[in-house]
C-alpha cells in the first residue's frame, strides 16, 4: 500500500480493495507492506512489515525502544515535520468532526523536543520496570527514556538497580515518578497491599532530592501527588501565555483549575479571580499556592464545572477552560452559551472533543480571536491546543 497521510492517534492512513487501513509508524507517500492485525468491515488495523519505499521525510529514531514501546509515534520523522503534521490533524480534525472552518492562522509554540516530560508512570512484572508495548499489555522494559528529563532518567536507572535487591516490594505493579529536577517525588500507583515506609526511606537514600508528600514545583506550585500538572517542563509558562497574554478587567472564572497554573497568573491581571477544580488535593494545593503569592483576589472552590456553572447567574468578564480529554460536554457548553461570557479561553487536549465542544459554541455566535498549537508532547500525537474566542 501507499501511505496517504497521518491520521490523530499516531497512525497512518492507506486504501486497499476499498478498505480504509491504519498503520504505525509510516509517513505519507511511503510504500509499505504491512500484515492485518485487526479487520473489521471497511477497515483494517495493521502493523508494518517492510517500508518498501522510504519517505525522503525519515529518519533513525534515536530511542532503541522506538516502535516497540507505546509512548512514542513520530519519532522516525524530524521534529519540523512533526509539528506540520500535526497542525494538519488538528486542522482536518476541526473540519471533519466540527464542521467548522478553524483561523487562516494557527500559531505553533514548541521547545526541546526531547527530555521534557516531568513526569513518567512505569509497570513493573516480574522484576523488570518499563512501559507498555504499543496496542498491549505486554511490558516493554527500559533502562532511559530519551524524552523524559534527566532527573527521571537518573531515577529509572535507579529504581532498575533497585528491583534487583531483594528489599524490593514484590507486590508493587506500578509506580509514578514527578521531578521539577530541584526534587522528585516517587507514588505507588497501583501495588497488591500496602507499601511499607521503609521503602520510601530506603528509595529517599538513592533518589537524590526525593520528598514525601507534595513536591514544590519550580518553589511556585505545589503539586500533591493526586494533583494534575502539565508534563512539559519547558512550555508551562508559554501556555499560559498563550492562554490569557493580554486579557485583564475586573472578573475571570478558571475553570477546571488543578493547582493553580492559570488561575494565579489571572489572579494578577483580573480584581477578582474565581478558581474551581473538583478534587480535594488539587483545590487545597491551589489555595497554599495562592497564599504563598499573596494573592488574596483569588478565591477557589471545591466543585465540578456543571455544579458551579448550574448556580452561577453572574457573567465573568473572561472564562478560562482547561477540561480533561473527554472536553467540556454539553451541559458546560448550554451553560456558558447562556452566561455568554465576552472572551473564552479553551485549553484542550484533545481535537476530537474541541471539534465537538467548538462546533457549538461557534454555532451559538462565537468567533475565533487566536488558535494556537503548543506541542506539549513532542514524538507524540498529542498535542495541546489553545482558543481564544470572542462574542
Amino acid at each position: 500500500m501507499t501511505v496517504e497521510k497521518l491520521v490523530y492517534g499516531g497512525e497512518g492512513l492507506a486504501r486497499l480493495d476499498g478498505r480504509v487501513v491504519f498503520t504505525p509508524f509510516v509517513l505519507p507517500g511511503e510504500r509499505i507492506r504491512a500484515e492485518a492485525r485487526q479487520e473489521k468491515p471497511g477497515l483494517v488495523r495493521a502493523q508494518a512489515v517492510e517500508v518498501l519505499a522510504p519517505a525522503p521525510e525519515r529518519v533513525a529514531a534515536p530511542c532503541p525502544y522506538f516502535a516497540r514501546c507505546g509512548g512514542c509515534h513520530y519519532q522516525h520523522a524530524p521534529y519540523e515535520y512533526q509539528l506540520q503534521v500535526k497542525r494538519a490533524i488538528l486542522v482536518e480534525e476541526l473540519r471533519r468532526l466540527g464542521k467548522i472552518e478553524p483561523p487562516a492562522e494557527i500559531d505553533i509554540v514548541a521547545a526541546e523536543p526531547w527530555g521534557y516530560r516531568n513526569r513518567a508512570q512505569l509497570h513493573v512484572e516480574n522484576g523488570r520496570l518499563g512501559y507498555r508495548e504499543a496496542r498491549s499489555h505486554r511490558l516493554c522494559p527500559v533502562d532511559h527514556c530519551p524524552i523524559s528529563s534527566p532527573a527521571l532518567n537518573d531515577a529509572i536507572r535507579t529504581l532498575v538497580s533497585m528491583q534487583r535487591d531483594g528489599r524490593w516490594p514484590r507486590f508493587v505493579r506500578s509506580l509514578e515518578v514527578f521531578s521539577d529536577e530541584r526534587e522528585l517525588q516517587l507514588n505507588v500507583l497501583e501495588t497488591d497491599r500496602p507499601v511499607a515506609r521503609r521503602f520510601f526511606d530506603w528509595a529517599a537514600e538513592l533518589l537524590p532530592g526525593m520528598v514525601t508528600g507534595a513536591l514544590d514545583y519550580e518553589g511556585r506550585f505545589r503539586v500533591s501527588s493526586n494533583s494534575f500538572f502539565q508534563v512539559n517542563r519547558f512550555l508551562h509558562d508559554r501556555l499560559v501565555a498563550a492562554a490569557i497574554e493580554g486579557v485583564q478587567g475586573d472578573t475571570a472564572l478558571d475553570l477546571y483549575a488543578g493547582v493553580g497554573l492559570f488561575s494565579l497568573p489571572l489572579a494578577r491581571e483580573f480584581r477578582r479571580v474565581t478558581a474551581i477544580e473538583s478534587g480535594g488535593g488539587a483545590v487545597r494545593d491551589l489555595q497554599f499556592n495562592a497564599e504563598r503569592a499573596g494573592l488574596t483576589n483569588l478565591k477557589s472552590e471545591q466543585k465540578t464545572a456543571e455544579e458551579y456553572l448550574a448556580a452561577l447567574n453572574k457573567t465573568p468578564e473572561f472564562v478560562l477552560v482547561d477540561p480533561p480529554r473527554s472536553g467540556l460536554g454539553k451541559v458546560v457548553v448550554e451553560r456558558l452559551l447562556k452566561l455568554r461570557p465576552p472572551r473564552l479561553a479553551i485549553v484542550a487536549c484533545d481535537p476530537s472533543t474541541l471539534a465537538r465542544d467548538l462546533q457549538a459554541l461557534v454555532g451559538g455566535g462565537y468567533r475565533f480571536e487566536k488558535m494556537t498549537l503548543v506541542d506539549l508532547f513532542p514524538q507524540t500525537f498529542h498535542m495541546e491546543t489553545v482558543v481564544r474566542l470572542t462574542c
